[in-house]
């Protein structure tokens, strides 16, 4: 019995196959391949404990100066204190009003390098990745700066930004810790 189950397994294989080559010969082959220059513009992803962090360095007082010339203040409000968009700055209660709450910096991001990668990744709204990795460590330090987070003076890189503390970091539930 078990050499039928394993001759019908293999027939189920082999159909599988072919069915799958048919479909891909019959594709209307959109697109083209994606080269490994393609990959590595958006293969930018920094992990929680720093790793792929680019070299670059910025302060707190260049990233005052970026928050307003790049427009940061048109969404999120001067100092990041309220806009359209997302509030940056201030520590209110996550508790007060329940789900409503607003989540800033300082009271609800678990890892400090999220901040680099989101700014990196995805601002400004109207030119993502224009902004240079000096540019996205300044504007860090700004915003880690104005939530006190970091003293004013203190220089944002790829060592200083991880070890910055976040205050609700032990308040996550990781699901799987072990892929971090």
């Amino acid at each position: 019995m078990s050499m039928f189950r394993l001759l019908v397994a293999g027939l189920f294989v082999a159909l599988a196959f072919d069915t799958a080559t048919a479909i891909a010969d019959d594709s209307p082959h959109l697109g083209k391949p994606i080269s490994e220059v393609d990959i590595k513009r958006w293969d930018i992803t920094v992990l929680p404990d720093g790793s792929n962090l680019p070299p670059g360095s910025g302060t707190a007082a260049q990233g005052a100066k970026l928050y307003v010339d790049k427009g940061c203040s048109l969404c999120h409000g001067e100092n990041g204190k309220g806009g359209p968009n997302p509030t940056l700055v201030g520590n209110p209660s996550l508790t007060a009003d329940g789900i409503a709450s607003p989540k800033t910096i300082a009271n609800f991001w678990a890892w400090p390098t999220t901040l680099f990668d989101y700014i990196r990744r995805a601002m400004p709204w109207h030119a993502p990745q224009t902004l240079s990795d000096d540019e996205v460590y300044a504007l860090c330090a700004y915003l880690f700066a104005a939530n006190n987070l970091i003293p004013v003076n203190e220089e944002m890189n790829a060592q200083t930004l991880p070890k910055v503390n976040m205050p609700n970091h032990d308040n996550f539930i990781i699901k799987f810790p072990d892929r971090i």
